[in-house]
C-alpha cells in the first residue's frame, strides 16, 4: 500500500513540475506554491524591484480590490498574464530554481510518507525489562530489531558495527542490542548460539536468528548483514538520500 502510495504521488509530482518546454496546465495550488518559491529563492540584488513586486503579487493570488477598482483589477491581471508568462517560461533563468523546487517537493512527499517514529543509532539495553519494553511499546509500524551478544564471542563485534552502520541507513528501524547475561535469561543464549538476532513488530516475534554469523563470511560487513535481512523481507525501503544541490537525475532516490 504505502509503495503504491509513493508511485501515485511521484506520478502526480511528475506531471505537476517536470519541466518540458511546453504550455503545462499545473493545478492553481501547485502553481501558487512555485510562485512563492521562486520568490523566496530569487537573489534580492540582482531581481529588478519591478520583478520582485510582481512575483509578492502572483504568489499572493488572493488580493483583493475594491468593487470601483475594477478597471485596475482588470488592467493587473493582464499585466500578471504577460509577466507570469516573462517569469516562469525563462529556461535559462528557471530552470535552476525549478530543479531545486522540484527536490523540495520530493522532500515533501517523502517526509509525508514517513510515519512512525525515527532512530538512526542503535539503542544499548540495560536490562531484560528495558528489552520488553523496547519491543512491547514501541509504535506498532516499526520494526525492532534486537542483538543479543557477548563480549569476546566470535561475530559479535562485527555484527554491532554492522547495526550501527544500518541504523543510520534504516532511521525507521529500531536497533537495540542487549548482552545476553544481562537478559536475565542468560542460559538460554550461551555462546554457542551468539549472536543471535531477534526481529519483532507490534509486539510479536516475526525472526529469531541464533549463530547468525554462521551465514556469513569470516569477515563481514553492513552490507552482508543488510542483503541477508532483506531476504527475509525485514527490512524497510531506504531512506531518501539528501537531495543537495546537483541535478535530480543524477541523485540515486529510492
Amino acid at each position: 500500500m504505502e509503495e503504491n502510495a509513493n508511485t501515485s504521488l511521484e506520478e502526480d509530482f511528475e506531471g505537476q513540475a517536470t519541466h518540458t518546454g511546453k504550455e503545462t496546465a499545473w493545478p492553481k495550488g501547485v502553481i501558487n506554491d512555485w510562485r512563492k518559491f521562486k520568490l523566496e529563492s530569487e537573489d534580492g540584488d540582482s531581481l529588478p524591484l519591478s520583478k520582485k513586486e510582481m512575483l509578492r503579487q502572483m504568489s499572493s493570488p488572493h488580493r483583493s480590490f475594491s468593487r470601483d477598482d475594477k478597471d485596475t483589477r482588470e488592467r493587473f491581471c493582464r499585466k500578471m498574464s504577460m509577466q507570469e508568462y516573462e517569469l516562469i517560461h525563462d529556461a535559462q533563468e528557471d530552470e535552476s530554481c525549478l530543479q531545486q523546487y522540484r527536490k523540495r517537493c520530493m522532500q515533501d512527499m517523502h517526509q509525508r510518507l514517513s510515519f512512525g517514529p525515527k532512530f538512526g543509532f542503535v539503542c544499548e539495553l540495560q536490562n531484560g525489562e528495558q528489552f520488553l519494553e523496547a519491543v512491547e511499546k514501541e509504535h506498532k509500524t516499526t520494526t525492532v530489531i534486537v542483538h543479543i551478544y557477548e563480549d569476546g564471542v566470535k561475530g559479535c563485534d562485527a555484527l554491532n558495527s554492522s547495526l550501527t552502520c544500518l541504523a543510520a541507513e534504516y532511521p525507521m528501524v529500531k536497533f537495540c542490542k542487549i548482552r545476553a547475561s544481562s537478559t536475565g535469561a542468560g542460559e538460554r543464549f550461551s555462546s554457542e548460539v551468539l549472536p543471535s538476532l531477534l526481529v519483532y513488530k507490534a509486539g510479536e516475534l516475526l525472526s529469531n536468528f541464533i549463530s547468525v554469523s554462521e551465514q556469513f563470511n569470516e569477515e563481514f560487513f553492513a552490507v552482508d548483514v543488510e542483503a541477508f535481512l532483506n531476504e527475509y523481507g525485514l527490512l524497510p525501503e531506504r531512506e531518501l538520500p539528501a537531495l543537495g544541490n546537483g541535478n535530480l537525475e543524477e541523485q540515486d532516490v529510492e
